[in-house]
């Protein structure tokens, strides 16, 4: 799969941009600023419906406007599909899938597939359980696209409850109607929070084996790699949650394994019932796939606070390029492999992680790297290489054809013009083609 044509309009720097993308290695070269990295966290996005930057999408909209576009053309085997996605800063968002009419924003989800390594990547090892869960669902939703509902199920039924909890705890008391009310959520959550628990149990079970191959592929091979999953569900003691307070964690989710959707919803009552009184002392849920974890090991230890730095380094590209071979194994379709986005990293690593890691992406269908300084990519990715500035994208080694509006990436100003939808991307689509 490649990335054959991309067009912004109004996102981050971008009054307007559109590109043709060649299939093969492409590398982004310009000074920090200039708006390389907003090239490919748009491909990114077209592909998860997030940012690798942000939590939010407000701040991808060019400021001083209210809405984002992003479209992007893909061929995948001997099929080319379309999609935009609409980025609204006061509605919801919404996409079109090849010029049919607007859906929701999630049924694009998944359509192109990337795996993208950034700097960022160094918070999946260090940083609070949250980005690990992040990492979990976002390979889940490029393995099975439907399974962005299950994820949207849960955070509202999540919402629903916590807003119960706030009140009772607000009230001062709790009463016979917050507690009939809260076993009807009780049961909600349990339903729906089981689902996305199994499906996540199953996905460590499958990654497993690509990080302990990928980490020994970066390394010398002398520490071996693992992950495991930890839940609140099957919680007997007391761990340090995002925020710093007391949450329950389990020691291991090996008992959940094999458990049928029905027991696992039962399970998850009961660990509700038990940790209710804490609950409504602290107006918030504590039991749940929103509290669990992925834990991380090198040679039987935890790797945070006990693994170097390059280790560490290590095990957040083990991470991504786990999920790279995750996909290629689950999908053999012609054109099925990810679009490999490599975003400023080489400048966080040394030469060895560098040559591994290029030797290891370098026959990927499409490799997208950006790089402030051309020195810093290794000799396997020396591939066409487009010089971004603050007006202009120039390609060194073939005509481009790129017709860009773009200001820095600090230097983003309001418009007064209100820009109509710029024309739709001419898909070329033969009679009854679409996406896989």
């Amino acid at each position: 799969m490649y990335v054959e044509h991309l067009s912004l309009t109004g996102f981050r720097s971008y009054e307007q941009l559109d590109t043709a993308i060649e299939p093969g290695i492409t590398v982004f070269v310009g000074p920090n600023g200039v708006g390389k990295t907003n090239i490919v966290e748009a491909i990114g996005y077209l592909a998860t419906l997030s940012s690798h930057r942000v939590s939010s999408d407000k701040p991808l909209i060019r400021f001083g406007q209210d809405r984002a576009i992003i479209r992007g053309r893909f061929v995948r085997g001997t099929q080319r599909t379309g999609v935009e996605v609409e980025i609204n800063a006061e509605s919801g968002n919404r996409a079109r899938i090849n010029r049919a009419n607007p859906v929701r924003a999630r049924d694009a989800a998944g359509i192109l597939k990337t795996v993208l390594f950034a700097p960022e990547d160094l918070s999946l090892v260090k940083g609070d359980p949250s980005g690990r869960r992040r990492y979990l669902d976002e390979v889940m939703v490029s393995l099975l696209p439907h399974q962005t509902a299950l994820r949207a199920d849960y955070e509202r039924v999540l919402k629903q409850r916590n807003a119960l909890l706030k009140s009772a705890r607000a009230a001062g008391r709790f009463s016979t109607g917050h507690e009939a009310t809260l076993d009807v959520w009780d049961q909600h959550l349990a339903e729906a929070g089981a689902r996305l628990l199994s499906a996540r149990l199953l996905l460590v079970d499958l990654l497993r084996p690509h990080v302990q191959r990928a980490y020994k592929e970066l390394t010398d091979g002398s520490k071996v790699a693992d992950i495991a999953y930890v839940s609140s569900v099957s919680s007997t003691g007391i761990a340090v949650d995002d925020d710093g307070a007391e949450a329950t964690h389990g020691a291991s989710a090996d008992g959940l394994r094999d458990l049928e959707l029905p027991a696992l919803t039962e399970l998850f009552v009961e660990s509700l019932l038990r940790h209710r009184k804490k609950e409504l002392d602290r107006g918030i849920s504590l039991v749940g796939p929103h509290r669990d974890e992925l834990g991380l090991l090198l040679g039987g230890a935890p790797v945070k606070g006990y693994a170097s730095h390059g280790e560490t380094w290590s095990m957040a590209l083990a991470l991504r390029l786990a999920s790279y071979y995750l996909l290629l194994e689950e999908d053999h379709t012609p054109g099925g492999d990810p679009v490999l986005i490599l975003d400023d990293v080489f400048a966080e690593l040394d030469a060895q992680r560098r040559t591994r890691l290029a030797a290891i992406v370098a026959p990927a269908e499409q490799v997208l790297v950006t790089a402030a300084v051309g020195d810093d990519i290794p000799a396997a990715l020396l591939g066409r290489q487009i010089h971004v500035t603050p007006g202009a994208l120039a390609g060194s080694d073939t005509e481009t054809g790129f017709s860009v509006d773009a200001g820095p990436d600090t230097e983003a100003g309001p418009t007064d013009e209100h820009r109509d939808l710029p024309p739709d991307l001419p898909l070329d689509l033969p009679s009854g083609e679409a996406h896989a």
